[in-house]
């Protein structure tokens, strides 16, 4: 899907609309596919499983103060989100995903490079909670991040200001 005939496919940023939210909900069911695979759900239970997690997750995010919510399009095609934090001492990448079309190909760097540029000219960390078993961590460490912190099922990577990992 994301491939463009050679161009370089064109990334916006629009803020969150109420009309979104089937498409979100389907970006979050995505993200978990994996994890549910192996649950003997019947498809409607894990649609309602899903449904559930999703509205508690938009709840909890909902309190969070000075966040951009953001949809991703690539050449104008809803293809994810960005939920950027941008707190006092850090900049917090609340939440970054892509469809599974739209993965591998470069989005995620292009989407994360813009806000770290942000985080250094600020002169703050930038920071993101992964789970343990997301194949991302790869393009985070690319990016600088390191691990910083066991969160349990997550652990807190950290890309200091000037392009590094957080200090041994």
């Amino acid at each position: 899907m994301v491939a463009t005939g050679g161009r370089r496919a064109e990334i916006a940023l629009r803020p969150i609309e109420p009309a979104d939210q089937p498409f979100l909900l389907a970006l979050y069911a995505s993200t978990r596919e994996h994890e549910l695979a192996p649950v003997p759900f019947t498809p409607e239970q894990k649609a309602a499983f899903l449904a559930q997690q999703f509205d508690a997750q938009s709840r909890h995010y909902a309190h969070y103060r000075d966040t951009t919510f953001e949809l991703v399009l690539v050449d104008g095609v809803p293809a994810g989100r960005l939920l950027v934090g941008r707190w006092e001492r850090e900049t917090r990448i609340v939440d970054v995903a892509l469809m599974p079309a739209f993965r591998g190909a470069g989005i995620g760097k292009r989407l994360l490079e813009p806000v770290l540029a942000e985080a250094e000219a600020r002169g703050v960390p930038a920071t993101i909670h992964v789970e343990r078993t997301n194949p991302a961590q790869r393009l985070y460490a690319r990016l600088g991040f390191t691990p910083v912190a066991d969160e349990g099922v997550y652990q807190r990577w950290e890309r200091r200001p000037g392009g590094h990992g957080a200090a041994s």
